[in-house]
């Protein structure tokens, strides 16, 4: 079996007098600490290195949520805009159903009053112009 060993962080080099800051240029301090035994100038600039490795994966990573922020919000306003385009066709749909609902109610009324005022003798109109309507149909379905 294998023995697992404790070491310190002050031995790894995690101690917190140890880190190295990057640039000025970035405004932030490195979270990695300089190496034990190699010069201060290259454990400095092994470590400003691999945080500038870090800070160009972090702008990759939010030019890459940018453009997903971007397309998502295009989206967005192609959504709403066809909402409002369908809301404003709902709209014109419902005054002409309006309006033809307004039309087919005078042109019952007409007919009712009509009905009455000449008795029975309508719904024979009625049956006849269904029977004659219904006779063409089946003639016309048995010739094709």
């Amino acid at each position: 079996m294998t023995q697992r060993h404790r070491v310190s962080r002050a031995a790894l080099g995690l101690d917190a007098g140890s880190y190295v800051p990057t640039p000025p240029h970035s405004g932030r301090s490195s979270p990695f600490p300089a190496y034990h035994g190699a010069s201060s100038d290259a454990a400095a600039s092994a470590g400003a290195r691999f945080a500038d490795d870090l800070e160009g994966q972090n702008d990759e990573a939010i030019e890459g949520l940018s453009a997903k922020v971007k397309m998502l919000k295009e989206i967005t306003i192609g959504i709403g805009n066809e909402v409002r385009e369908s809301t404003i066709q709902l709209s014109q749909m419902n005054d002409a159903f309006a309006e033809t609902s307004g039309i087919l109610a005078g042109t019952f009324r007409r007919m009712n009053n009509m009905a009455e005022r000449q008795g029975c003798r309508w719904l024979w109109y009625i049956v006849f112009l269904i029977l004659a309507f219904w006779f063409f149909i089946v003639v016309w379905w048995l010739r094709r």
